[in-house]
């Protein structure tokens, strides 16, 4: 474990994000926004069909909950941690627990509030999440996690979402929160970007179901390292041309 830590946290879109660091600053105009609110909402409705091609190719009944734990959550079941929450534009449930005893709502589903945010700067529910409307760098993007976090064999699907729940923890959600913020002082106006502010909270729980399904392949399976690695980095540079397209 030591060696795949080292050999695939320190990839450049974990650790110097160009683009989020930019978008931090809050320096976009109105027209930035749209296009990366148009690029991200293919990639939250393509992370769907990666998602439930992990789940349906799972090696044992404890690593598809793992992945239906994200699956679910992303379309709109609120994580069960024994407590009551407001389900809005601030919030999306509970930040840990299961989805084991959840709540379904459709006001819940990420995409929702995604179109929610992209409404309010003037973008239709059409414009949003379908592959036609991607550059070839989001797609490629997309691709990437339909082959290699999708993937029929398992253990290069381990590592890539290995990959992917490492970078999504690693903080470029508090670049866009604070980026959003700074837009929002900018230009005197009051945005839902709960969206963004849920995720920046939620990646832990997400990381941790990850990290258990990982302990749980590591135990019960031989692990091949070098492909383990090669694979997570695969995955880390489809990542990667995304922010950078």
């Amino acid at each position: 474990m030591a060696r795949i830590d080292r050999e695939v946290l320190h990839h450049p879109v974990i650790v110097d994000n160009r683009y989020t660091k930019w978008f931090e600053q809050g320096t976009f105009n109105r027209q930035q926004a749209r296009d990366f609110l148009i690029q991200f909402s293919v990639f939250s409705n393509e992370f769907l069909f990666a998602q439930m091609r992990k789940m349906v190719n799972a090696d044992s009944i404890e690593e598809m909950r793992a992945s239906k734990e994200i699956l679910a959550n992303e379309i709109g079941v609120t994580f069960n941690d024994g407590k009551d929450h407001p389900v809005d534009d601030t919030g999306l449930g509970g930040l840990s627990g299961s989805i084991n005893g959840g709540v379904f709502r459709f006001k819940a589903a990420h995409f929702e509030l995604l179109v929610r945010l992209a409404k309010q700067l003037g973008l239709q529910f059409r414009e949003l999440g379908k592959r036609q409307q991607a550059t070839s760098s989001t797609l490629h993007f997309c691709d990437e996690l339909l082959r290699l976090y999708g993937n029929e064999d398992y253990a290069v699907a381990t590592a890539a979402s290995y990959a992917v729940e490492n970078w999504a923890a690693a903080g470029f959600w508090d670049d866009l929160v604070i980026g959003w913020e700074t837009f929002e002082k900018r230009n005197n106006a009051v945005l839902p970007i709960g969206f963004f502010s849920w995720h920046a909270k939620v990646e832990a729980n997400h990381a941790q179901h990850t990290s258990e399904e990982l302990a749980e392949y590591y135990f019960n399976h031989l692990v091949d390292e070098d492909l383990f690695i090669d694979r997570a980095n695969e995955m880390l540079a489809g990542v990667h041309q995304f922010w950078n397209g």
